[in-house]
């Protein structure tokens, strides 16, 4: 069984030099499928390329809550298009973002629910982007029904009983990196806690390196030790890790 990351951005410019080179790597040693996340509208439009050139990849179309400041509807009509594209298998990053002070929070929040209708407009699932933002995001997914579609909330920060509450509403919190860190302890109740058949891996590459490589840039390589920690964590082999989360990833994007 291979491991499939969920949640890349590998069309950022930190790969240029090698992107073609790395990714073959990462196919010949145990990657299967990749998810490469938009961010933006310009990094939604490089997902789509990446799509088109490279087989074991898919792909999300969003803008993420940092990136909503000069959105329009004419974005959202693009938003809508694209995201019947086959290989597109999730609305994202969306959500809301409070650590910085802009957009404002007011702004983050129409935008999220409008890209919350557009997911249940083309049904397929979101993939959520929530930082220092914990109440207002539940209730918005709450209000908005967002479990009509389902999705993932990425590199998941919050404790164990919204980890709960997240999934009575049938969303898959990723695990990444943090998940190793020493400061992850948090991240570490959640996944001894969560059952694994609610968690899937991903790396938000480039960023969110594990230890051993914790600083450094990441890539999908590096989620062997992801699957280390959740082993050691759940008491079990990694061989159930890979297996587990795969299957969830394939259940999360409908493939």
């Amino acid at each position: 069984m291979k491991i499939f990351d969920t949640h890349a951005h590998y069309d950022d410019k930190q790969f240029d030099n090698d992107r073609d080179t790395l990714l073959s790597q990462c196919m010949e040693e145990g990657i299967g499928t990749i998810v490469n996340i938009g961010a933006s509208i310009e990094t939604s439009k490089n997902t789509l390329q990446l799509i088109d050139k490279y087989p074991f990849m898919y792909g999300a179309v969003g803008v993420h809550p940092s990136e909503t400041k000069d959105l329009t509807e004419t974005d959202m009509e693009w938003l809508k298009q694209v995201s019947t594209h086959e290989k597109v298998v999730a609305i994202g990053e969306i959500g809301l973002d409070y650590y910085w002070d802009e957009p404002d929070r007011e702004i983050q929040k129409h935008w999220f629910v409008r890209q919350l209708d557009i997911a249940k407009e083309v049904d397929l699932p979101v993939v959520i982007h929530s930082r220092d933002a914990a109440k207002d995001t539940l209730d918005i997914m709450k209000r908005e029904k967002a479990e009509k579609v389902g999705g993932v909330i990425h590199c998941y920060s919050y404790h164990v009983e919204l980890a709960k509450e997240y999934i009575k509403m049938g969303f898959y919190l990723g695990i990444g990196g943090v998940v190793t860190f020493n400061n992850g302890k948090k991240l570490k109740e959640v996944v001894e806690e969560i059952p694994l058949e609610h968690l899937v891996l991903e790396t938000d590459c480039p960023y969110l390196a594990p230890v051993p490589n914790r600083g450094k840039r990441n890539h999908s390589l590096n989620l062997t030790y992801v699957v280390e920690e959740i082993s050691r964590l759940k008491n079990i082999s990694k061989e159930e890790v890979i297996a587990v989360t795969t299957e969830n990833a394939k259940e999360l994007y409908r493939l």
